[in-house]
């Protein structure tokens, strides 16, 4: 019997129903899951794979002893906001002069955000059908224009300034230390509180930054009130995430603001480390210990889900520790936080992606943090945005199908701060009471903690960095946002 029209029809609608689901399932398969993971103002020194033996953080270091670690792995800046536009975009921010840190109200400033035209990780994977999902600090923009969902997110939860409390006055269930230019009943050093577990500290000659200021948690666009220890709550957030959006290829970008100030350790974190003696010591270490255990609640969704051997998971530091502000260490770097020496911009750098990366690998060749846009774009068969990139896909240098480096220089500018490596050699010039005003020169391989300026005994190779240096700075624009002219 010959089907009728109306039996045809359906035929045919069924089977393009069928390939379209085919269509679909082939696609799920190819794209895999990409999990960004941020920590905020760790230094290179404070994680057990690089060396800490003071403070375990198994989970994080799990992610290296499970893919590579980039030994070499740096950022664009030594502070947060200019290192995460360069994170998120690809490029040098120099280029299209975003370089400088808003904080506190210059947050609201309408030219200190990541400017519309820059393509962003998740504008180009939302692009091609990825869910895409940001849970944690931004810092790239406080007013409308700059909202994450503007800059390819689905889905957001957190805030969007410098900083901010880990749990609000009168702070329940944590010690928290802050900073005061002057302390009660003109006592100096530190004073502690006999009602509540609170202490100030006068050692960094101000107080506390007003990160709560006009600065709420935030879901989708609107503000509201979190009672859990945010890193807690962040985490408690991409879990939720990774359990709905399992059943298709996703990006979580989950920018922790620990440990970033203020110092605020959770109870059952502060018990764990009684040991360590120094109370501002002790907070850190309660702060990274928790850290450590969100990582480790990620990884478990992932597993939980079975999408380990489909996700490439990466983990790094904003920038180097403010190792008197936090206590946190840099070592074996010179320098920290807001300074172009390798404390400032060398960091905590690994990824992981089973069955695709081998696992227990060390990377000695230098890769900065802008390369994660070419490398997920490449994995996802995503396209690049159209414009000038300093993004190199590091799989195939990972898995050794390319040899040599990924970079023939690495560029930094902050201001009047400038650096260049190439190859072993490295010129900064590095104003102000902890540098200098001259270029000077090192040798990295040799001098890692960069004790022996060369400047005066190499200057053949010095004048080749710093004119390599000039030739690059020609590419670059003035800042847009300068809070040194407001």
């Amino acid at each position: 019997m010959k089907p009728t029209n109306s039996l045809l029809t359906y035929l045919l609608f069924l089977a393009a129903f069928t390939s379209i689901g085919n269509i679909n399932t082939f696609a799920a398969d190819r794209q895999p899951n990409v999990v960004l993971l941020l920590a905020d103002d760790l230094g290179y020194g404070e994680l057990g794979c690089q060396g800490n033996r003071e403070i375990p953080t198994p989970h994080i270091d799990s992610i290296a002893a499970g893919g590579v670690r980039f030994t070499n792995g740096y950022v664009t800046a030594a502070f947060c906001s200019a290192s995460r536009a360069g994170l998120l975009t690809g490029r040098y921010q120099s280029r299209f002069g975003y370089e400088f840190n808003p904080i506190g109200h210059r947050n609201e400033d309408p030219a200190a955000g990541l400017p519309a035209g820059q393509k962003t990780i998740a504008d180009q994977l939302q692009a091609i059908g990825y869910t895409t999902a940001m849970f944690g600090k931004w810092h790239l923009g406080g007013t409308a224009a700059y909202h994450p969902y503007r800059r390819g997110f689905d889905e957001f939860f957190g805030f969007m300034h410098e900083g901010h409390y880990f749990v609000a006055p009168p702070y329940k269930g944590v010690t928290t230390m802050l900073r005061r230019k002057s302390l009660p009943n003109g006592l100096t050093g530190r004073w502690q509180s006999k009602n509540e577990k609170l202490i100030y500290s006068d050692h960094m000659g101000g107080n506390e930054p007003d990160y709560d200021a006009d600065n709420p948690i935030i879901r989708g666009g609107q503000p509201v009130e979190e009672k859990e220890y945010l890193t807690d709550a962040l985490t408690r957030e991409a879990v939720d995430f990774i359990n709905r959006a399992s059943d298709r290829p996703f990006f979580l970008y989950l920018p922790y603001n620990a440990v970033h100030s203020p110092l605020q350790g959770a109870d059952r974190y502060m018990k764990k480390f009684d040991s360590i003696q120094d109370i501002h010591r002790r907070i850190f270490a309660a702060m990274l210990a928790n850290l450590d255990d969100s990582v480790g609640e990620v990884l478990a969704a992932l597993e939980a889900n079975k999408l380990m051997e489909n996700t490439i998971i990466v983990f790094l530091s904003d920038n180097g520790g403010p190792t008197k502000e936090l206590t946190s260490s840099n070592l074996p770097l010179r320098g920290g936080k807001g300074q172009l020496y390798e404390g400032g911009i060398r960091i905590p750098f690994m990824m992981q992606w089973q069955g695709v990366i081998s696992p227990n690998q060390e990377y000695h060749e230098p890769v900065i943090s802008t390369d994660l846009l070419a490398t997920f774009a490449a994995l996802a068969d995503a396209p690049l945005p159209k414009t000038k990139l300093d993004s190199v896909n590091l799989l195939p240098y990972i898995q050794g199908d390319r040899q040599g480096s990924p970079h023939e220089f690495l560029y930094w500018r902050t201001g009047n701060k400038q650096a260049l490596r190439q190859g072993d050699w490295k010129t900064v010039l590095e104003p102000g009471r902890n540098g200098s005003g001259k270029w000077q020169l090192y040798n990295l391989k040799s001098d890692l903690s960069e004790s022996t300026d060369l400047a005066s005994i190499k200057p053949e190779i010095l004048k080749s960095l710093t004119d390599k240096w000039n030739d690059v700075n020609g590419e670059m624009i003035d800042p847009i946002y300068d809070p040194r002219k407001k």
